[in-house]
């Protein structure tokens, strides 16, 4: 008896979805950052609009975090270590 070999095909969008892994950069909630220095650096860094910082504030003050920033590894790892200098606290996810 010989081996039966199954041959399974995939799309290219099912390959590149499987290989493509984003991450997300994590604003935390912390003692020392006012609203203005947050909602400065995100406009200043992220490109954010002033509405959009103020409602991204509000959520890591409410909820302890927010995701701020979706993207490769490379991509929210620029991001994390600028926004770090600034004295934002930030993970990658």
């Amino acid at each position: 008896m010989g081996t039966q070999i199954q041959e399974e095909t995939f799309t290219l969008d099912e390959i590149l979805a499987g290989i493509k892994q984003t991450n997300n950069l994590i604003l935390w909630n912390d003692n020392f950052n006012t609203f203005e220095h947050v909602i400065s650096c995100l406009i200043k860094y992220l490109d954010y609009n002033e509405p959009q910082s103020e409602m991204i504030a509000w959520t890591v003050h409410n909820d302890g975090k927010c995701t701020i920033l979706e993207g490769t590894l490379t991509e929210v790892e620029v991001y994390r270590k600028i926004l770090k200098q600034e004295g934002l606290t930030v993970t990658i996810d």
